[in-house]
């Protein structure tokens, strides 16, 4: 099995799938601040290092590894448009440059919907950024772009299924709705385990209807 390397493995998404991947059997190693190692599950290789930094850590991934990038701002809004440029930009271009140090096979990215829309413009354009930054390292890459994820502590975005459904009567806002439409942390979590199984190729993209299906986007 390929081992795995993982940024923001202490956050909301890489506690979940860390547990899941080390269950699986697979070597996980994650990047942490110094004392931040107890929030990691068990089962897990911490490494400890500057997220910014790419010499602190990239001699600690291993050699064709998946490269999982999940550090990011928590709630996002958009009154931390800075910190989406100094936190999420960032910790992108350090990952990229130490994953091409390191000689990984796969770098999976979890990026945001680019459906247009005013919503969190200023996430978006550092999410589609950060992307293209990537592929211009000629790395392998997945970008996985979810909406807005829901699950224990995350559930305020229900309140807005009414209208999400209304929007399905107008064939102007119906198109946007669905490519905006939420996703589960269940189906987050069994798309990043798809991105891991599957065979990798040059460019993978996962919209938000392959996240709510589980499935393949096609080649």
């Amino acid at each position: 099995m390929t081992p795995i390397f993982i940024t923001g493995g202490t956050g909301y998404i890489g506690k979940r799938l860390i547990k899941q991947l080390v269950a699986k059997g697979y070597d996980v190693t994650a990047l942490v601040r110094k004392g931040s190692e107890h929030k990691l599950p068990p089962g897990v290789r911490a490494i400890i290092g500057d997220p910014f930094d790419a010499t602190t850590f990239q001699n600690w991934i291993p050699k064709g590894a998946t490269f999982i990038q999940l550090l990011g701002v928590s709630h996002p809004s958009p009154r931390k448009k800075e910190l989406f440029r100094s936190i999420d930009l960032q910790s992108v271009k350090a990952s990229a440059v130490a994953a091409v140090k390191a000689g990984v096979s796969h770098f999976i990215y979890v990026s945001v919907a680019m459906a247009e829309t005013k919503m969190m413009k200023d996430y978006r354009d550092v999410r589609k950024e950060s992307e293209a930054l990537l592929l211009s390292k000629n790395l392998t890459c997945t970008f996985i772009r979810p909406w807005y994820v829901i699950g224990p502590g995350h559930l305020w975005p229900l309140f807005l299924s009414p209208l999400y459904g209304a929007a399905y009567f107008f064939p102007s806002a119906k198109d946007k709705a669905k490519a905006l439409s939420l996703v589960t942390i269940r189906q987050l979590l069994n798309t990043l385990e798809k991105a891991i199984d599957a065979p990798p190729q040059k460019l993978r993209v996962f919209e938000v209807n392959h996240i709510k299906r589980n499935s393949l986007p096609a080649i």
